[in-house]
């Protein structure tokens, strides 16, 4: 199995530290980003990665390059011309699977201690197209999903938006969505969007007619080091 490691993001809630680096660079206990989340998933047995890089991604071709690609097999998803989002990088990066197989996508700056292989039995047990790892604490966006773990809608309690892909069947179940996807190399052929775009609004349009559901991993330990204080909290954990 292959990951995908969304790494071309701007970082610019972690300025200064991203004015001459990529967030994917930034370190956690004297640790990158990066390698903190190949490593987790060398872990678990995946050896092979795609990476997509904008920002600064000379500095991660140079890094990788020095530490001899962590023993493992990566492919450069280059965004360097112009950056995609999420669901245009996905796009974008399509050349590097085979649509007959399920891949993980990992975003570089979620710190977690996930089970991944519990993960992708639950995404092949459910035959799901995605599958997202979720949790059910507090957020200010979040997911919902309805009583047959299927992805109905998307909210922002901080702005009042809503948006919603299904009828949610019996009652609506909001979780935090943690950054962390396993995914059917079967989406390649159901994206019609070009250009730049949102893997989250990619996910509501093909909720309407495909099984989207969720992982619950309450049981681990989740957090988005891409804010300052959230870096050190992650900290305080280690």
């Amino acid at each position: 199995m292959k990951a995908f490691i969304f790494a071309a993001g701007l970082g610019t809630r972690l300025q200064p530290l991203t004015d001459n680096k990529p967030k994917a660079l930034v370190e956690l206990k004297g640790e990158t980003f990066l390698k903190r989340v190949i490593l987790k998933l060398k872990a678990e047995g995946i050896n092979e990665f795609v990476i997509n890089i904008h920002h600064f991604g000379d500095l991660i071709l140079q890094y990788l390059k020095d530490n001899n690609n962590f023993d493992s097999v990566i492919h450069i998803s280059d965004e360097r011309d112009l950056l995609l989002d999420t669901g245009g990088g996905l796009k974008k990066a399509s050349v590097f699977f085979d649509k007959n197989e399920d891949f993980i996508i990992y975003n570089v700056d979620i710190f977690s201690d996930i089970k991944i292989k519990d993960f992708l039995r639950c995404h092949k047990k459910s035959n799901a197209l995605v599958t997202l790892a979720i949790q059910s604490r507090v957020s200010d966006r979040r997911l919902i999903f309805d009583e047959n773990k299927f992805l109905c809608g998307w909210e922002n309690i901080d702005t009042n938006r809503k948006k919603i892909a299904r009828e949610i069947e019996g009652n609506a179940i909001p979780v935090s969505f943690s950054g962390i996807h396993a995914v059917s190399g079967k989406i390649f052929d159901l994206i019609t969007e070009t250009g730049k775009f949102s893997i989250i609004d990619l996910y509501m349009r093909l909720a309407q007619n495909h099984k989207i559901s969720y992982y619950n991993h309450d049981y681990s330990y989740v957090i988005d080091l891409g804010k300052h204080e959230n870096i050190l909290e992650a900290e305080k954990y280690l």
